[in-house]
């Protein structure tokens, strides 16, 4: 009788990562994806000849990817190209200044002195601090299995003293940097997790360190060839991918998981690797008694991080003055964590993201055309907020943003992902990208446990677990979902 499988709920990137390092460790998995295609809230979508990526844009990290392929045996250039992106992002402001991001520090220098000629020395400043909170939270809180009290005292008590927990991003920056554009383009790094660098703790400025000093990237082909490698490394490794098959139902039998419903079928599984919101998991797929309720009324009382409205937009005409990655501030950025947190209504100025990735690869656009992938910071779905009634005049707010830009655009083709098709499409629950808000002191600390608390077998991957957000990110948590139930295999605790 063949041994029974694990089961993987969701083929989004922390499910592949998960299903890679099992496959490559012996183990026999399955992953159920409810979608037609892989990659959870990394995204394609095709239309009258434009190619969009829907969701990550921004990829940094790439020994992460490096380290996950060289877990299989295998190197990360045969199956991906990750070219890096310069500037890193453009950034454009109202009162007219256009700030290219950068690596080449002589050239960031010098657009900064244009700016704010003392910001100068306290940029450099601010980098080294971002790095050394690299250094300092890492090995405990990024690269490994969740901190306990045992990891935690590794840490030297200078460095613990040095994490910067008990103030904000915001209040971090502005000991740095004095002028208004570089304490708005630092602390923009807090919507990576969904959050707010007004309330975020200062530790999450990190953040800025993975992209200003180690530089970011850009998949040859789009952000979409990243689930596309990895999708294609597990079924070298022998993974079954079932797509189009949602799992309704995880089993659970004397606090033990022992199989998933799916397709309305049972299918006996000797541990479950969940990747998809936390709060979902308890809420919906788990059965009642298997559930410790009071962990659920605290995972669903916490403040969720933000979502997102998407506008993809195939555009007539090529945008010289624009990058691969550009941002359009708001005039007033604390204002627009008020509407997202505060009042949970889309901002009414908001900052506006846009991604053309036809400038890197100009056949996701028709000749003569690009592709942009709009984004603006939303709240989580609320009862504030139609976005069935309202869409459409936030649609219209988005485009008269762009165009006190001075960006007027000739549309060709559009479509639209509201925090409504996110919750439906990837399982988030209330449409927030990464689950519980970070906009909390030791936040970045005490994300849910990749093993699930009182059932032996279940674990969690993904953004909405440790380590958090963003695609190296998930990327590792797959990887320590994996580690966790190697491990207990091992054990034989299960």
């Amino acid at each position: 009788m063949a041994e029974e499988p694990i089961a993987i709920i969701g083929g989004g990137i922390g499910g592949l990562s998960a299903a890679i390092r099992l496959a490559a460790a012996g183990e026999r998995a399955i992953v159920f994806e409810q979608n037609e295609q892989v990659g959870g809230k990394m995204g394609e979508w095709r239309a009258e000849g434009f190619r969009w990526d829907t969701g990550p844009s921004v990829i940094t990290m790439p020994h992460v990817f490096d380290e996950l392929f060289a877990a299989a045996g295998r190197r990360t250039a045969d199956y991906l190209t990750l070219q890096p992106a310069e500037p890193l992002t453009r950034y454009f402001y109202r009162d007219g200044v256009v700030l290219d991001a950068t690596r080449d520090l002589p050239r960031m220098l010098a657009q900064i002195e244009q700016i704010e000629p003392r910001d100068a020395e306290g940029y450099l400043a601010y980098l080294a601090y971002a790095a050394r909170l690299h250094r300092i939270t890492g090995k405990v809180f990024i690269y490994d299995t969740p901190p306990t009290p045992a990891s935690l005292f590794k840490v030297p008590l200078r460095d613990a003293l040095r994490v910067d927990a008990l103030r904000s991003m915001h209040a971090a920056i502005s000991s740095f940097v004095r002028a208004p554009h570089l304490r708005q383009l630092l602390g923009r790094f807090a919507t990576y997790v969904g959050a707010s660098p007004y309330r975020a703790p200062a530790t999450l400025n990190v953040i800025a360190h993975v992209e200003l000093n180690g530089g970011v990237y850009y998949p040859r082909g789009g952000i979409y060839a990243i689930a596309r490698a990895m999708a294609r490394l597990a079924a070298e490794l022998g993974v079954e991918i079932r797509t189009g098959c949602a799992v309704e139902r995880i089993l659970v039998a004397n606090r033990r998981v022992c199989g998933v419903q799916a397709g309305g079928e049972r299918l006996a599984a000797k541990a479950v690797v969940a990747n998809v919101d936390v709060a979902t998991v308890y809420e919906r797929l788990l059965p009642d008694e298997a559930v410790d309720s009071g962990y659920l009324r605290r995972l669903l009382r916490a403040e969720p991080s933000c979502s997102g409205y998407v506008l993809l937009l195939g555009v007539a005409g090529r945008h010289e003055r624009l990058a691969h990655h550009n941002i359009f501030f708001a005039q007033d950025y604390r204002a627009e964590f008020e509407d997202i947190f505060a009042r949970g209504v889309p901002p009414a100025d908001p900052t506006v993201y846009v991604a053309i990735t036809s400038k890197s690869d100009p056949q996701d656009a028709p000749a003569g055309m690009e592709n942009w992938f709009v984004l603006i910071n939303a709240p989580a779905l609320s009862p504030r907020y139609d976005w069935a009634q309202e869409a459409p005049r936030y649609r219209d707010r988005v485009l008269e943003t762009l165009a006190r830009f001075g960006v007027t655009l000739r549309i060709r083709s559009e479509h639209q992902l509201t925090p409504v098709e996110i919750a439906r499409l990837t399982g988030a629950r209330r449409g927030a990208l990464y689950g519980v808000s970070s906009n909390a002191p030791w936040a970045a600390f005490l994300r849910p446990h990749n093993r699930a608390r009182g059932i032996a077998g279940l674990y969690f991957a993904g953004g909405t677990a440790h380590p958090g957000g963003g695609v190296p990110m998930v990327t590792l948590s797959g990887g320590v979902a994996a580690r966790l139930l190697l491990a207990d295999l091992k054990a034989r605790r299960l």
